[in-house]
Order: C-alpha cells, then sequence, then structure tokens
C-alpha cells in the first residue's frame, strides 16, 4: 500500500519506530485505537508538532503533550454544518480536492477486500476479518 515503513500493531509502537532510525515524528494521523497509543504517539513525537486524530477514545489524557508543546487536533467531517461555522463551505472545498487527487490517482482508497454479495453470510466474514485485528487496509460489502 505505499508505505515507507510498516509497524506492527500488536507489539510496541515507540519501539518498533526508533528502529527505524528516523527522525522524530512531526505529524501523527490516529484514525483507530487513539487510547491505546496514545502514551507511545506522544512518545514518537517530535517537539512542538502536531497529532490529529478522528476516532473516539472514552477518555484521552493530553497532559503529555504539554513537555513537548504538542497540539492536538480533533476532526469531525461535519462540525462545521452542524455549528454552521462562517467557513462552512470548505468542507465543500476539502472533498473537491480529495475528488481531484482520487482521480489523479495521487489518493487511492485503502479498501483491500470485498466481500460480494452483501448478506448474512458475507457480512458475517467481513466482521470477523475487521474485528481479529489481521485486516490490512478496509474491508467492505457490495452488491445486492
Amino acid at each position: 500500500m505505499d508505505a515507507h515503513h510498516v509497524v506492527d500493531h500488536t507489539r510496541p509502537l515507540a519501539e518498533q519506530v526508533n528502529k527505524l532510525g528516523a527522525p522524530a515524528v512531526k505529524y501523527i494521523a490516529s484514525l483507530t485505537a487513539t487510547a491505546r497509543n496514545f502514551a507511545q504517539l506522544v512518545e514518537v513525537l517530535a517537539p512542538q508538532v502536531k497529532i490529529g486524530l478522528i476516532d473516539d477514545p472514552p477518555s484521552l489524557d493530553v497532559v503529555p503533550l504539554k513537555r513537548k508543546s504538542a497540539s492536538l487536533h480533533w476532526e469531525f467531517m461535519f462540525a462545521r454544518s452542524i455549528w454552521q461555522t462562517p467557513d462552512m463551505a470548505e468542507q465543500g472545498r476539502l472533498l473537491d480536492r480529495v475528488s481531484e487527487l482520487v482521480d489523479r490517482r495521487e489518493l487511492r482508497s485503502t479498501q483491500t477486500q470485498t466481500f460480494s454479495p452483501i448478506n448474512v453470510e458475507n457480512l458475517k466474514k467481513a466482521h470477523a476479518l475487521a474485528e481479529s485485528g489481521k485486516a490490512i487496509g478496509k474491508v467492505t460489502l457490495s452488491g445486492f
């Protein structure tokens, strides 16, 4: 999937990142399991940089970010429309930009496996794979 480096989410993250010999990480996008990984994400994060997340940890102690003067950014796609912010049209522009990148094949889906047709059996298979923690990329259902 064009990753420069891959780490195993079942093993300590910081240890694996440090073994890569790469410089401290300037940006982190935590898309899932933030609560489980947060301490290690902060550990590998460079000072004065950003961490963004989209998932919903039940609680999150952000105090460790202070020592690195790092900022936390939480993205919620519908915040602009829910709150009727002055920049509400920006969401459409962002989606248009994503569409352009997809059309130019500069941005690709992480979808790697599709179960078809949509039925109870395939739903169970897809769900089991997603819950196993062994799925690479996104698992989808398609067709009726």
